[in-house]
């Protein structure tokens, strides 16, 4: 993925923290009704802090007009503002900068090799120093991808046709993040495209029991568990599994 998490700052070592610093309080379990156990807990300095975020592919429009095609695991959404974390030398970025419609687009677990195709490409050439090694530059990514281009409704990039939900938008701010080398990028969403199959019939609501979206877990790639409950604003509840 382009953007990681920087390092937190040095520790002398890890060590074990004593269980009673961090014990939860006892909130009955949904699915057994039993009190969720506590833990032992270590400090520790990972690389990465992607602890569970949806991967999106980000499309875009480069100056010569073709399409841009990018992979992020750092988005996440308020009301009908999506929140983004961009890599500041991508072509993504650039792109933004002078032309802010993007689609963001929402692949499904069984796309997680389409998606891994796209992580060591870039649309910069020269490929900027800063990319993690072993970058390419590739100018076609939706072929590079395997994946099908298809006309927007709101906005002039493209939709990924094989991704199950498709939010069209507008950048409408652009800022650097403090730690450096990275951007923080505020989308006003103009439409959403959901595949019929995971809408609940007559609604325009997304049915959870049916759709699932990639996550990202420590560079490893999941879908979502079966469900454990709902909130109390859920539009769609749902028997939960006992």
């Amino acid at each position: 993925m382009r953007v990681e998490a920087a390092r937190p700052g040095p520790h002398a070592s890890a060590r074990t923290e004593p269980i009673s610093a961090y014990r939860r309080p006892v909130i009955p379990s949904l699915q057994t009704g039993a009190a969720p156990e506590t833990h032992l807990f270590t400090a520790i300095e990972p690389s990465i802090l992607y602890f569970g975020t949806p991967v999106v592919l980000i499309t875009t429009t480069n100056p010569d007009g073709a399409p841009n095609l990018a992979p992020i695991s750092s988005a996440w959404a308020l009301g009908h503002t999506l929140v983004l974390g961009l890599g500041s030398d991508g072509q993504t970025v650039a792109n933004l900068r002078e032309r802010p419609e993007l689609v963001v687009n929402v692949p499904s677990p069984g796309m997680w090799e389409q998606v891994e195709r796209l992580a060591p490409l870039t649309g910069r050439s020269p490929v900027p120093a800063s990319k993690p090694h072993g970058m390419r530059f590739e100018a076609d990514k939706f072929a590079a991808a395997g994946v099908t281009s298809m006309p927007s409704a709101t906005v002039a990039p493209p939709r990924v046709a094989e991704c199950p939900l498709q939010l069209e938008g507008s950048a409408i701010s652009i800022t650097p993040g403090q730690a450096g080398g990275f951007v923080i990028v505020e989308v006003a969403v103009s439409m959403v495209h959901a595949a019929t199959d995971i809408v609940v019939p007559g609604t325009n609501h997304i049915d959870p029991a049916t759709w699932s979206p990639l996550i990202y877990n420590f560079r490893h790639y999941f879908g979502l568990s079966d469900q454990l409950g709902h909130s109390y604003r859920s539009d769609t509840p749902t028997t939960t599994r006992k």
